[in-house]
C-alpha cells in the first residue's frame, strides 16, 4: 500500500485496544527525550516533569473539548529564566532547589499571559488575532521549527552515525512497506530496533537502570512553589516573575504556530474548533499546574505532530493514553532508566524523520493555501521569518537591544548532555529550540 492510499484515522478504536496502547507507547517515546532534557539542564526533578507532561496534556484536552491531539512537554523557551532566578537565588543565600522555586513561581505567573491573549482571542474573534498570522507568516515558522532543530538531530546522530541508520532506515521500511498496524508505529518500531542494534554492539550503558529503583514518588513538598511562603523573599518574588514573564509572549506565538501545524496535519481547524482562545487557556493551565509542583512550563511538542504526520492517526485518545503513560511511569525510576540509557544515536536517527516532517508540514501549508511568491511582500515576509530564526540558531546567537535579547530558546544549541555519575540523570539528552521564531528573556 502507498503512502497515498493511506487514509487517516480520525477514530482509533477501529484498531483495539492493544494497537492503541502501541500508538501510545510511540507518541510517548517521541516526547520523551525533549522532555527529560529540561529538568536536566535546570535540576528540575525529571519524575516531577513526566508526571506534569501527563497531567498537563489531560488539562490541555479538557479544556479543548478532548479534541485536539497535542501532547504538552517541558518548554524550553524558560530556560535562561530558570538560570537568572537560579542566580539571583543562590547569590541570596539560598540553596540551588529553594532558588528554582522561585523561577516555578514567575513560571506561574507567565502561564497567566495566556488567560490574557485568550480574552483578546474571545472578545476580539480568533479571525481578527489571526490576521496578524496569515499562512505567508504561519508556514515559514512552522519550517523554521523543523529547521532549527535539524542541527540537533544530526548532531546526536554524529555519535554513531551505523545506529541511527538503523533508526531512520527501519521508519523508512515501515511507513513505505509496512502493512497495517507496522505501517502505523514506525516511530516505535524505528526506536526499539535502533535500540537493540546498540545493545548488540555494546553502545548502550546499563549501570543506571542496575541501580535505579522500581517506584518513587514524583516531587517532593520543599521542591514545590508552597514552600516559598513558609518564609518568603518578596525582592526574589518579584525579580523572578519580572525577568520571566517577558517569555511568555515568545511562547504564545510559539503555541499559535503549533496549533497551526497540527491543524494542517489533521486537515482539521482547531483555531476555529474548539478555538485559539480554548488551546490557549489548555496551555496556559497546564504550565501553572507544573509549576506550583516543581515541574516546568508545559508547550505543545512539535515531536508529536510529526508522529501524527507520520502515522495518519489521528484521534486525540491515541494522545491521551500516552499521556497516562507518562504518569504511569512517573512513579518507576527505573524504567527512566531504562529510557534514559538509550543511545543519543538513536535518538538522533527518529529525530532527523520528525523534526523534517514538521518542515514539511510547514511547506505543505504555504502549497494549499497558495501563498503568492511572485507578491515581493509576501517573499520579504517569509525571507525575514526564516533567515532570522535561522541565523539567530546558528549565527552568534543572539540579537541584543539594550535589555531585551532576541535568541534561540536552547542555552545549548548544539551540545550533546550525558551523565556523569551513576544516578538516575539521563545518559543521554539532547538541546532543543521550542521557539517558533526567537524567544524574548529578559537580562538581569
Amino acid at each position: 500500500m502507498s503512502q497515498q492510499e493511506q487514509q487517516p484515522i480520525y477514530d482509533a478504536r477501529t484498531l483495539g485496544a492493544p494497537r492503541m496502547a502501541l500508538l501510545g507507547f510511540q507518541h510517548m517515546f517521541a516526547m520523551f527525550g525533549a522532555t527529560v532534557l529540561v529538568p536536566t539542564i535546570t535540576g528540575l526533578s525529571v519524575s516531577a516533569t513526566l508526571l506534569f507532561a501527563g497531567i498537563g496534556t489531560l488539562i490541555f484536552h479538557f479544556m479543548t473539548k478532548w479534541k485536539v491531539p497535542a501532547f504538552l512537554g517541558s518548554s524550553f523557551a524558560f530556560l535562561g529564566g530558570y538560570a537568572a532566578v537560579k542566580e539571583m537565588g543562590v547569590a541570596a543565600g539560598l540553596t540551588v532547589p529553594a532558588a528554582l522555586t522561585y523561577a516555578c513561581l514567575g513560571v506561574f505567573f507567565a502561564g497567566l499571559m495566556y488567560f490574557i491573549l485568550a480574552g483578546l482571542v474571545a472578545a476580539f474573534g480568533t479571525r481578527k488575532v489571526m490576521r496578524f498570522f496569515p499562512p505567508v507568516v504561519t508556514g515559514p515558522i512552522i519550517i523554521a521549527i523543523g529547521l532549527n532543530l535539524s542541527g540537533v538531530a544530526i548532531n546526536s546522530c554524529i555519535d554513531n552515525w551505523w545506529i541511527a541508520l538503523v533508526a531512520i532506515f527501519t521508519i523508512i521500511i515501515c511507513n513505505i512497506w509496512g502493512k497495517k498496524m507496522i505501517k502505523i508505529i514506525p516511530i516505535l518500531l524505528g526506536v526499539v530496533v535502533s535500540y537493540i542494534f546498540a545493545a548488540c554492539i555494546g553502545k548502550v550503558d546499563w549501570s543506571n537502570v542496575k541501580d535505579a529503583a522500581w517506584f518513587g514518588l514524583p516531587f517532593q513538598m520543599e521542591n514545590t512553589v508552597f514552600a516559598i511562603f513558609k518564609n518568603p523573599d518578596w525582592n526574589l518574588v518579584l525579580s523572578a516573575i519580572i525577568a520571566i514573564i517577558p517569555i511568555s509572549l515568545a511562547t504564545m506565538v510559539e503555541h499559535i504556530g503549533d496549533i497551526c501545524a497540527i491543524s494542517s496535519t489533521t486537515n482539521q481547524n482547531f483555531l476555529k474548533e474548539p478555538g485559539l482562545h480554548r488551546t490557549l487557556m489548555g496551555d496556559g493551565l497546564a504550565t501553572m499546574v507544573a509549576s506550583l509542583f516543581g515541574a516546568p512550563a508545559n508547550t505543545t511538542y512539535g515531536e508529536n505532530t510529526g508522529v501524527l504526520n507520520i502515522t495518519k492517526v489521528f484521534d486525540p485518545r491515541v494522545v491521551r493514553i500516552a499521556a497516562c503513560l507518562a504518569i504511569l511511569f512517573s512513579f518507576s525510576p527505573k524504567f527512566a532508566a531504562v529510557v534514559s540509557a538509550m543511545p543519543v544515536a538513536t535518538v538522533g536517527g527518529v529525530s532527523l524523520v520528525l523534526y523534517g516532517m514538521i518542515s514539511a508540514v510547514g511547506v505543505r501549508n504555504i502549497v494549499e493555501n497558495r501563498v503568492d511568491f511572485t507578491n515581493t511582500r509576501n517573499v520579504i515576509i517569509a525571507a525575514l521569518v526564516l533567515v532570522l530564526s535561522i541565523g539567530i540558531t546558528y549565527g552568534p546567537g543572539a540579537i541584543s537591544f539594550g535589555k531585551i535579547s532576541l535568541k534561540t530558546s536552547s542555552s545549548a544549541r548544539n551540545t550533546k548532555v550525558w551523565s556523569t555519575s551513576a544516578s538516575a540523570v539521563p545518559r543521554w539528552t539532547r538541546p532543543k529550540i521550542r521557539s517558533s521564531v526567537t524567544s524574548i528573556a529578559a537580562r538581569r
